[in-house]
């Protein structure tokens, strides 16, 4: 394995987009309400931000693997299951959470810096931001372990509302009720992405009393919640073009619909037949 290859198992980079997408988003909204970017700090912002889903990647790899969760996946994916590189003997458990702690500086450096050029309602958005990712599956609050959709419902906040938001501030340094709605879809796009990944987990999250929606809900209900959320995505933004709140052209944003409504058909023909559930 390639070490570029290496690297981008290991960060698992194809999940990265989460992070480029509402970066990406608040820097156009800011532009559309501004008329200018400043690229410097739009760059930096997306480093700090890549640097604490990386941190939170391997945060996940790490406590998954303490309490045997990955090991007990029977059948990984490269959406589930994890990284696998500590269960291959890639890299050794403290060698993971080493890396992990030093991006979780890099995007509480970055942070502070912004906080202190732009205003420190940044730092107070990086640290919401921070506790959610890495308590994601870490002690003391270990979300994904208390069910009630909390770890969903803190996926869609930090990769939606409170991303958008800290990159829209850095640029104009001010919050708009706008651009809180333009990250609602994202917050409920990405939150989808979490709650059908965690289909293929079920046999190993039970196994480790790891309460998420698939869990709680059953192959049936996580599906019926991921098409609300796909859907409601969708509807959101329709609705924010009709009422003149969005431009016209936010319609272009409609067109993947057939593949989502694709997306949860085949996942209601696929999803209650998994073996062992």
């Amino acid at each position: 394995m390639t070490g570029l290859r290496f690297a981008a198992r290991v960060t698992r980079a194809p999940f990265l987009t989460a992070t480029l997408v509402p970066v990406l988003l608040g820097a156009c909204v800011a532009y559309a309400h501004s008329g200018f970017l400043r690229v410097g700090l739009f760059l930096l912002t997306l480093v700090g931000a890549l640097a604490v889903q990386v941190g939170l990647n391997m945060s996940n790899d790490y406590h998954d693997h303490l309490t045997g969760n990955d090991a007990a996946h029977p059948q990984p994916t490269p959406f589930s299951g994890g990284s696998r590189v500590i269960q291959e003997g890639l890299l050794q458990p403290d060698r993971v959470l080493a890396i992990s702690a030093t991006c979780y500086l890099v995007g509480a450096a970055i942070g502070i810096y912004l906080a202190w050029v732009r205003g420190w309602p940044i730092l107070a958005i990086g640290v919401v931001g921070m506790i959610l990712a890495y308590q994601h599956n870490a002690p003391p609050l270990r979300l994904a372990y208390r069910g009630h959709g909390l770890a969903e419902i803190a996926v869609g906040i930090g990769f939606g509302p409170l991303m958008v938001a800290g990159t829209y501030y850095v640029q104009v340094q001010r919050l708009d009720g706008e651009m809180l709605l333009a990250s609602l879809p994202v917050a409920l796009l990405i939150a989808a992405v979490l709650t059908i990944n965690t289909l293929p987990d079920i046999i190993a999250d039970r196994s480790v009393d790891k309460k998420t929606l698939a869990v709680v809900l059953g192959p049936d209900g996580a599906i019926a919640v991921y098409a609300a959320e796909v859907l409601g995505a969708y509807l959101v933004l329709a609705a924010a073009v009709v009422m003149g709140i969005m431009p016209l052209l936010g319609l272009l944003a409609l067109l993947p619909l057939p593949i989502a409504i694709r997306s949860i058909q085949v996942a209601r023909r696929s999803g209650g037949r998994m073996p062992d559930i």
